[in-house]
């Protein structure tokens, strides 16, 4: 399955809150294929980093609409080293 990285832009954003939204991906990305495996959070720069195995960026991007709203600016396959 292809890997993403997506990546958000939110002023003000707070680890406590990324936290919260990760748990409600989690919750719902199953019912897509999806499996979120990993976020770094950047409050300085308001920048989320978001790891993701999905079908495709559309599905990966889907679970965060369902989950909080909080859908990707910017989503990249990657190739893991």
């Amino acid at each position: 399955m292809p890997l993403f990285m997506d990546i958000h832009n939110v002023d003000g954003v707070k680890a406590a809150d990324v936290a919260k939204a990760h748990e409600a991906d989690l919750a719902v990305q199953g019912e897509h294929g999806v499996d979120y495996k990993n976020y770094w959070v950047d409050e300085a720069n308001g920048k989320i980093f978001c790891l993701v195995d999905a079908p495709d960026a559309e599905a990966a991007n889907t679970v965060h609409r369902k989950a909080h709203g909080l859908v990707a600016d910017e989503i990249h396959e990657v190739i893991p080293g």
